[in-house]
């Protein structure tokens, strides 16, 4: 089985996409685990809640890969854990970063910010520059990775094309 990554700055289309592309392949796809966890969490979240928010996803992600087929789409993976850490608090648990080391991907596809900001009480940066920061850094994430990537955009349909090209292609190998 291939496990594909959907990653990129916030409001850039993972989830939809991530969901797109496991319709299309008629597979499982891992939503991002944080996303209900701070819906419950009833307080800000903490660093602490990193690594709770860490967990989660990787238990989330073992159980969906049980009910996929040839792929597993995951909406972000613990590198956006790393990412919101390292902006919020300066720092990643080392925890966390060992986690990281420790997950095989066969494919990334980034998210670019060509699409428009959707407010969201869980979303913290949606100046045009911040997303631009925030684009490059999971850029320079995604090139230094030594797994193949795509970078997705355009409208819609244009990016799940995209997203379709690239995992067939990792299909093929």
């Amino acid at each position: 089985m291939k496990k594909i990554v959907v990653i990129g700055p916030e409001s850039t289309g993972k989830s939809t996409l991530s969901e797109q592309l496991a319709a299309y392949f008629h597979t499982a796809w891992v939503p991002e685990f944080a996303r209900g966890y701070l819906e419950t969490l009833g307080r800000a979240y903490t660093q602490e809640d990193l690594l709770h928010i860490a967990a989660g996803q990787l238990r989330t992600e073992d159980e969906m890969a049980a009910n996929a087929s040839r792929v597993l789409v995951c909406d972000t993976d613990l590198y956006v854990v790393k990412v919101w850490s390292e902006a919020r608090y300066g720092d990643c648990d080392p925890q966390i970063l060992d986690l990281i080391a420790s997950r095989n991907y066969d494919l990334y596809l980034l998210t670019y910010i060509d699409i428009p900001w959707e407010d969201d009480p869980q979303r913290e940066h949606p100046a045009p520059e911040e997303r631009a920061y925030f684009y490059q850094i999971y850029r320079d994430i995604v090139m230094n990775s030594g797994v193949p990537w795509v970078d997705i955009r355009g409208d819609h349909e244009q990016r799940l094309q995209a997203g379709i090209r690239g995992v067939e292609g990792i299909l093929s190998k």
